[in-house]
């Protein structure tokens, strides 16, 4: 079996030209945050792998660029994502990039975490991912100095529904089942967010139009999905700290 990234890419270059621009954002604003920290401007950080880069869609498709997308929409500036992530990457590999991204001294208002497909499909052990995402995890939490309700993190979706993962879709379910009960133990532990995408990422089983044109990555509306989801828990939290 060749090496995740290198299938991602692969995927990523046949379907390149074929990617769609039709996802909308769309958030019924039905909740304020008027004044979260006012007059100022958020910096956000997004670590992870190509769930965070959103492979296959436009970059203005992605969950980290919607989520900011929703924010300024709702009047609270956030700049430009900052965000560490490649397909393929496992745990060790986004550990390695922090380190030699230049930001190690930088702070942010809110960090989002999702890693972890590719130890599960590269066939890395669970005792290696504990203690590597424990690690990104504490580095996460030093990115906003400490203040752990503002790290969120977002469990591993099931890419077993996909057209990509379909001859294997009961033994991927149950192993990405096996990860995300480590980094969610790891994550309430630690005092962190912890948001479920899981379960919505399962609904593409049904939903086609939640794929990407690679028929392995989430497409726009399903990141969109996401956003739904974790919009309000952010707003929820930087509130508190107001």
């Amino acid at each position: 079996m060749k090496m995740f990234c290198s299938i991602l890419i692969a995927i990523a270059t046949l379907s390149s030209c074929a990617k769609k621009q039709s996802d909308t954002t769309t958030l019924t604003p039905n909740m304020s945050n008027k004044d979260i920290i006012a007059g100022h401007i958020l910096n956000y950080l997004a670590l992870g792998d190509s769930y965070t880069i959103g492979e296959a869609v436009p970059a203005d498709r992605s969950f980290p660029y919607q989520l900011a997308h929703e924010l300024n929409r709702q009047k609270q500036t956030v700049n430009t994502p900052t965000i560490i992530a490649t397909t393929g990457w496992t745990t060790d590999e986004l550990i390695d990039a922090i380190s030699q991204s230049g930001i190690a001294d930088k702070k942010f208002d809110f960090v989002t975490l999702l890693i972890g497909v590719n130890d599960q499909y590269r066939g890395l052990s669970q005792d290696n991912y504990k203690i590597k995402f424990e690690q990104v995890l504490n580095t996460a939490i030093h990115f906003v100095n400490g203040d752990k309700n503002h790290v969120f993190v977002l469990s591993i979706p099931d890419y077993g529904v996909t057209p990509f993962g379909k001859e294997n879709e009961a033994a991927i379910g149950v192993q990405i089942d096996q990860f995300n009960a480590i980094n969610k133990q790891i994550s309430t532990a630690a005092g962190v967010n912890y948001l479920d995408i899981t379960t919505i990422s399962r609904q593409a089983a049904n939903d086609p139009d939640l794929i990407a044109s690679d028929g392995l990555h989430p497409s726009g509306k399903m990141y969109l999905e996401w956003v739904e989801q974790l919009y309000p828990l952010l707003i929820q939290k930087l509130q508190s700290n107001k």
